[in-house]
């Protein structure tokens, strides 16, 4: 629990144990707690912990920002070699997505050392599995994987749990324009925190069992 949520939880119980708030009791002590908690809904989903790594995996789904940090991840040495998923059956008008990242990764100055990985799941945790073959082709140990901020939590649980052979950790993709920790603030930025629980609650009560 965030240090955050601790003082606001330690300021509720203050307030209503003072002699002018006493009746209220613990109903209000409760209804600042949860008010407290769901402030912090949208930074718990956040995970940003890049670490040295064989290999860099930006997962599909968006195709602007994740593949920009993991270019800068690159760059700054954080591990030699990028895998850059692309779904193999999505269609851009008529051409194949992954035709279009083979054709952005060979106009990179570091081509030699990206690669586009064909992703048929159309689930993250069906996307864990085409990493996994894609990963066969080189002796790596430490993963390193990027996507958008508010999806890192889910993937790092998800990845790990699929793939306990690799040490695996998370870089996070940030847009402003699809989130931010102050979610009430956003209709898009609350959107988003509300979609991604779902999808996290899914996998702990459905997912992770099969």
């Amino acid at each position: 629990m965030s240090t955050a949520v601790i003082e606001f939880a330690q300021a509720a119980v203050s307030l209503v144990t003072s002699e002018g708030m006493r009746f209220l009791g613990l109903p209000i002590v409760l209804f600042l707690f949860l008010v407290a908690l769901a402030s912090q809904a949208a930074r718990f989903l956040v995970v940003d912990k890049p670490e040295k790594s064989d290999a860099i995996v930006v997962l599909a789904g968006e195709t602007n920002y994740r593949p920009a940090r993991a270019l800068e991840l690159l760059r700054e040495g954080v591990a030699p070699r990028v895998f850059m998923n692309a779904e193999a059956r999505n269609l851009i008008y008529d051409q194949q997505l992954i035709e279009i990242a083979q054709k952005y990764v060979n106009g990179l100055r570091e081509a030699n050392r990206v690669s586009v990985c064909p992703i048929v799941g159309f689930s993250t945790n069906a996307e864990a599995d085409d990493v996994s073959r894609c990963l066969q082709s080189m002796a790596a140990h430490r993963v390193l994987i990027v996507t958008s901020e508010f999806h890192t939590r889910r993937a790092l649980m998800i990845f790990r749990h699929r793939l306990p052979q690799y040490q695996i950790n998370v870089a996070a993709a940030r847009n402003p324009a699809q989130f931010g920790e102050a979610w009430w603030t956003n209709r898009e930025w609350a959107k988003t925190t509300l979609d991604e629980w779902l999808k996290m609650a899914w996998f702990e009560a459905v997912d992770r069992w099969r």
